[in-house]
């Protein structure tokens, strides 16, 4: 495994981290967006971000190589205890152990703030997506046909989970990334 490490994003991260992602909005259909958002919308949703959840870039060499973060699963209150994970490599680095560091640091964050469900969203297919979930022990839980469509086709989406604490009564407090 290469020298990586870890560390939290910030908005002067912007360029690198669109840099990678650029390529899957222009190439893919990983992620539904059409158009590459510009430097300044990605300062803003890392910000956004950063207020409650986690954002984190993986570097070797003090290179930005991949970036995970996690949002809101759904907006109302009492899902405050699930979370959305996601997760992009740069295109040339994957199997070197960036997407494990990563994940890894986001689920150990993620109990921090007391969060207890990890819920990914993948087009379906995508079997290195699916294969990297099931080995951090996510399952499938949903299955939507047809419901997205980018370069002349539709494409299907799966929803995995990860239970990662206890769903005590009452749950313990969530704490926004911003207060750890």
């Amino acid at each position: 495994m290469e020298n990586i490490t870890i560390r939290k994003a910030s908005v002067e991260d912007a360029k690198d981290i669109l840099n990678i992602y650029s390529y899957y909005v222009e190439n893919t259909s990983i992620t539904f967006e059409y158009d590459v958002p510009t430097e300044e919308e990605f300062r803003e949703r890392i910000s956004n971000t950063l207020i409650k959840y986690p954002y984190f870039v993986a570097l070797i060499d003090g290179k930005i190589v991949g970036y995970a973060y996690l949002s809101a699963f759904r907006v109302r209150a009492a899902y405050m205890y699930s979370a959305e994970t996601s997760i992009y490599v740069k295109k040339d680095i994957h199997s070197k152990g960036v997407g494990t560091l990563l994940y890894s640091t986001l689920e150990e964050t993620a109990r921090k703030q007391g969060i207890v469900n990890l819920n990914a969203c993948i087009t379906f297919p995508n079997e290195k997506s699916e294969t990297f979930h099931r080995k951090f022990g996510y399952k499938k839980a949903a299955h939507f046909t047809n419901c997205g469509y980018k370069f002349n086709r539709w494409c299907d989406v799966i929803w995995m989970e990860k239970h990662i604490g206890e769903h005590s009564i009452p749950p313990k407090k969530f704490i926004s990334f911003s207060d750890l």
